[in-house]
């Protein structure tokens, strides 16, 4: 299925908010070493386990993700815990976007890995369409009818069939400031994207370039534009062009364009103008945000909850150094866009079945939740096991939507147009990045490149 998610922003509440940091709270600790009733370390720590697991000593499992530093480090710690309790071995193996790909090489070479993390909608679907997805077995279904609300277990369907287990959410609609520099400049949160403009003109003329763009990673400006769009054309149009079932030379295409080539159209707004950003990746958009003192590269840097990983490689203090405020409305509303990381069994072997079950469960969320940059959709999981006041807010906000969400645009298209760096979307808001004012052309690319990818 191709569901899509919305968080509503009556329940996104940043402002006012302490001295925080998204690093700490250390990691679950050591626990002990019996694996034999499923209890593990939760049990020797004197908590009740919140699942049951089999005795696998001896098996190996691998998993592939393209998590790299920090977050596949907190991944791991979820990985050694299920080793803990199981007595499996666990071997994280680095993937490569489009993880599609990446899988297919794998599978063809016949060492396929027993579960892979999948980070789009529509790479799930790929995935079953190619019989290489193994469907999602009784114990973790189980999981999932007790923790999850029903659009996050259909967004890991297809036809009706349960393939995946999503285990990390993200709320992609953040822009995050760095709080000196707002401060020399005499500026304020925007609640609009016309105050948002001005803003970034008041910054400017403080001397500090106001928007850092990661424009390397084409990913960073599909989220700009579906952000744009869904407060601009509304939840039904957003539907209508995440199934291409408008197209994408849509006047309400057109519009969002326009109202993103009102920032990408003015260099002078982003850190080193737009051959700048074509050439900066994602993490280093944050950290030259947040490095510099009160005169760093750029002075906002657009993207989810996931920033604070990068954040915490800085010296900057969230709360108090780097703050953040909801993408600002272009419509109605402020848009709140959310993505998310599937896991999805490509080996029907006893250990990926019960490393999806593990994936489902409460115990698994609140391993990585304790460690900060991370969301989950399981909405058992206590609020309190996120390090600080930023981390529960953003995470109490997605569980409060319940099925009222919408999921990442891009992340739900085939792979070849949403997903696929230098090709599909990701290519044409790059060059739209260079040329704003080609909105037609911008347009007429899209169309044609969606059409081949739907097939329509």
């Amino acid at each position: 299925m191709r569901t899509t998610v919305r968080i509503r922003r009556a329940a996104l509440v940043f402002t006012a908010i302490g001295a925080l940091a998204l690093t700490g709270c250390g990691d679950d600790g050591d626990g002990g070493k019996d694996t034999k009733d499923g209890g593990g370390s939760a049990k020797e720590t004197g908590s009740t386990p919140s699942v049951v697991l089999p005795k696998l000593d001896g098996e190996k499992i691998s998993v592939a993700a393209v998590w790299t530093g920090p977050e596949q480090a907190n991944f791991v710690k979820v990985l050694k815990e299920f080793e803990k309790r199981t007595g499996a071995t666990v071997t994280f193996v680095p993937a490569q976007d489009p993880i599609v790909n990446f899988l297919g090489t794998k599978i063809a070479g016949g060492q396929p890995p027993d579960v892979a993390m999948i980070p789009q909608v529509g790479a799930i679907k790929q995935a079953a369409e190619k019989k290489w997805a193994k469907p999602v077995g009784a114990e973790a279904k189980a999981q999932l009818a007790k923790n999850y609300s029903q659009v996050w277990q259909d967004l890991g369907a297809v036809d009706g069939t349960q393939y995946g287990v999503y285990f990390k959410a993200a709320n992609k609609s953040l822009i995050w400031y760095n709080a000196k520099v707002f401060e020399n400049a005499g500026a304020s949160e925007p609640k609009t994207w016309k105050d948002f403009l001005a803003t970034a003109e008041t910054v400017s003329a403080s001397g500090v370039t106001p928007v850092s763009v990661g424009g390397a990673d084409g990913w960073t400006l599909t989220d700009w534009f579906e952000n744009i769009y869904l407060s601009q054309a509304g939840p039904e149009k957003y539907d209508q062009l995440a199934q291409h079932k408008i197209k994408w030379t849509d006047p309400s295409v057109k519009d969002a364009l326009t109202s993103l080539g009102q920032l990408f159209g003015k260099p002078s707004l982003i850190a080193g103008g737009a051959d700048g950003a074509l050439q900066t990746e994602f993490p280093a958009s944050v950290t030259q945000t947040f490095t510099g003192g009160d005169q760093p590269k750029g002075a906002m840097v657009f993207e989810g909850d996931f920033v604070g990983i990068n954040i915490a490689q800085t010296k900057a203090k969230i709360g108090t150094d780097a703050k953040v405020f909801p993408f600002p409305a272009v419509g109605a509303e402020s848009p709140v866009v959310t993505g998310g990381d599937a896991a999805v069994a490509l080996k029907d072997s006893k250990g990926a079945q019960a490393l999806l079950t593990w994936l489902a469960s409460t115990d698994a969320a609140k391993i990585w939740a304790e460690q900060g940059g991370f969301i989950s959709p399981n909405k058992a999981l206590d609020a309190a096991s996120y390090p600080n006041k930023v981390q529960r807010t953003m995470a109490e906000a997605l569980i409060a939507a319940g099925d009222a969400v919408r999921f990442d645009m891009s992340d739900q298209a085939p792979q070849s147009f949403g997903g696929t760096p230098g090709k599909g979307e990701w290519k044409t808001l790059q060059d739209f990045l260079k040329n704003p004012k080609d909105i037609a052309g911008t347009q007429a690319k899209l169309e044609s490149d969606a059409a081949k990818a739907y097939k329509s």
